[in-house]
């Protein structure tokens, strides 16, 4: 199929508690934009469970129609159940273009789609794409974040998953979408493979690890889990959530769901805040798409200062109280 042939963009939004996550607002700015540069429009597909009156807000991001199944079994997280709904709705808008955030569901259902759909799939794409010739090109990270590379994808359909934090929100007040009542005729056998017990794995405040804006982190420094208190009480001012280094959690100091790093979490928030930790490698490819990250560490050679954005050269136990306590201040 040509490019200038194509219906529309359909949009995976993630909704959570009654709202759109963040980074499902970006991936809808993405959509709107893609949709664009292609004359046509961006519909989304909510999964999860929001209310009408927050999923038509999406018009702020470009969004024009809203599709929302009901079903009270999508509140939580179903492979097969959220494969099927996504594919519904595309069969329903025809559509030649689905875009996701890089999440731990798009990643899941990304791959399932692409073979459902026979569809192109790109993950990690931190650009809009650039369509010339004829040819559909994308650019994403590569090697944790080290590289770029540009992908073609040639498929009639093409799933693009994109990274959190690589687009801005687009946000044109007053601006509503249409929401519409969608039913894609889901049976027991698409909840099959649903979890027995659902553990939401939160943090300081709870807040999800991979969706915070901000996030606290702590490492060997931190001398032992007596003192994790003051990431907490960091983390609590700012309404962050926790994380912790690969050694900690090998200790079990901390949770293992809390270990952040590239055998770990990816994380992309605005805010990194690593109290106590060297830098070693592994753990930076599981921050470096951290929009701002700050240092505290007594050691002024540790190699984390490199990639640092801030950083301050002293001992946590004296630096972090006096944070938290102008945090506090500050309101």
């Amino acid at each position: 199929m040509l490019i200038e042939e194509i219906m529309s963009v359909l949009v995976v939004v993630e909704c959570d508690n009654g709202e759109v996550k963040k980074s499902s607002l970006e991936v809808a700015s993405y959509g709107s934009q893609v949709a664009q540069l292609l004359g046509t429009t961006a519909t989304a597909i909510a999964v999860g469970v929001a209310s009408e009156a927050n999923l038509g807000q999406l018009g702020e991001q470009g969004i024009s129609k809203v599709l929302y199944d009901a079903e009270p079994r999508l509140k939580d997280f179903v492979n097969g159940a959220y494969t099927k709904l996504i594919a519904a709705a595309a069969e329903k808008e025809q559509s030649q273009v689905i875009v996701l955030a890089n999440s731990n569901i798009g990643a899941a259902v990304g791959s399932r789609l692409s073979v459902r759909l026979k569809a192109s799939l790109a993950t990690n794409v931190v650009e809009l794409p650039k369509v010339e010739g004829g040819k559909f090109t994308v650019r994403r990270g590569a090697y944790s974040g080290k590289a770029l590379s540009d992908v073609v994808l040639t498929s009639d359909r093409k799933i693009i998953a994109v990274k959190k934090n690589s687009i801005e929100a687009l946000h044109n007040a007053g601006q509503a979408a249409t929401v519409e009542q969608f039913s894609a005729q889901l049976t027991d056998t698409d909840f099959a493979d649903a979890p027995k017990q659902v553990i939401m794995q939160e943090q300081a405040g709870g807040v999800l690890l991979p969706e915070a804006d901000k996030v606290v982190s702590g490492g060997r420094g931190m001398k032992g889990p007596e003192n994790w208190y003051l990431i907490e009480d960091l983390a609590k001012a700012l309404h962050a959530a926790t994380a912790c280094s690969k050694p900690v959690s090998d200790v079990d100091w901390r949770p293992h769901h809390e270990h952040v790093g590239q055998t770990g979490i990816t994380v992309s928030p605005n805010l990194y805040i690593a109290c106590g930790i060297s830098g070693a490698i592994q753990h930076l490819a599981g921050v470096n798409s951290s929009k701002v990250i700050v240092v505290i560490n007594k050691d002024p050679e540790a190699p984390f200062f490199k990639a640092a954005d801030y950083g301050i050269v002293g001992d946590v136990f004296d630096v972090l109280p006096k944070l938290t306590q102008a945090v506090k201040e500050l309101g």
